[in-house]
């Protein structure tokens, strides 16, 4: 991997480009073509700031760390890389299976639980199915009260459309029906 180490506001020390090339050389294996990597380790006050732009083929990688040590903001700044080439390579390693559902096929059945099982903030989700009947709305404003939910999902039997049925804070039903 070709490496260019510039200092900002920091004198040139051959320990720290030596370290930033033997962090980097353990990315040549991960990475299929020949890459460029231009770091920059800068100080402000007692921030110090590793900053990377790595090029390599298809693939453009930009990442910035500070710290209180050059040496932890640059162990910090190689493992977001690492993270960035795995997360783009399982992308490739996707998109290059031939397991993909088109969306002519017709199929809507979507696995929420092993596409999104990494994202903390889909982890609080939880996926229910539910089974809706057509129904009237006179049908489904029974339904509702007799429950306990504060909305009730049903497929009106008049337009054949699916609808939800809530209730408003202030004891009032709402419907909400698609356009057209």
């Amino acid at each position: 991997m070709q490496t260019i180490v510039t200092f900002k506001k920091i004198d040139a020390s051959d320990s720290l480009k030596s370290y930033v090339q033997k962090k980097l050389d353990k990315f040549d294996k991960m990475l299929d073509s020949p890459a460029e990597a231009h770091v920059v380790l800068s100080v402000e006050k007692i921030r110090h700031i590793a900053e990377i732009t790595l090029t390599c083929d298809r693939l453009r990688i930009h990442a910035k760390e500070d710290s209180e040590s050059m040496y932890s903001s640059i162990d910090a700044l190689t493992d977001k890389i690492k993270a960035q080439i795995k997360k783009h390579k399982e992308k490739i390693k996707r998109h290059m299976s031939g397991g993909k559902q088109s969306i002519k096929d017709g199929s809507e059945a979507l696995d929420y639980e092993s596409d999104y099982m990494d994202n903390p903030v889909v982890d609080q989700i939880i996926v229910e199915t539910i089974d809706y009947k057509p129904m009237d709305v006179e049908d489904a404003v029974i339904e509702l009260d007799s429950g306990r939910q504060s909305f009730f999902v049903f497929n009106n039997a008049r337009t054949e459309q699916l609808n939800v049925l809530y209730k408003h804070n202030n004891g009032k039903l709402g419907l909400i029906q698609p356009r057209g």
